[in-house]
């Protein structure tokens, strides 16, 4: 129904930048929240950062370093990443709350496949 696919990810060295896209395809009506998460080896996955109706929010580990934006014409999120540290390391995958033109009124999620992203010390 939704496809999303993930472009950016990398390897960085410590104090870098990376910019992560997410682009959003196929049967979609409305798209709402869009949002980041991330997972490392051995960790849960971790919500990044969102962009909705109600504004933006971020992890307390990355505030002030990453900015999550969106191109709603391109159906696209982004994740502008500086300052990167060996501890920002793992996939980060795309999450878009979003109806389908088959099904208008209901909401669901879609993930992207995962963008990895290695930051060396």
């Amino acid at each position: 129904q939704v496809q999303l696919v993930e472009s950016g990810g990398g390897l960085v060295q410590a104090g870098g930048s990376l910019r992560l896209s997410c682009a959003a395809s196929g049967r979609i009506f409305s798209i709402d929240d869009m949002a980041w998460y991330r997972q490392a080896p051995g960790n849960q996955r971790e919500l990044v950062a969102l962009i909705g109706s109600g504004g933006t929010s971020y992890a307390d580990s990355v505030k002030g370093r990453f900015t999550i934006s969106r191109d709603n014409a391109k159906n696209t999120v982004y994740l502008q990443m500086n300052s990167l540290q060996p501890e920002d390391t793992a996939v980060y995958l795309c999450n878009v709350r979003a109806t389908t033109t088959t099904s208008r009124e209901y909401y669901s999620a879609y993930w992207g496949q995962g963008t990895q992203v290695t930051v060396s010390s």
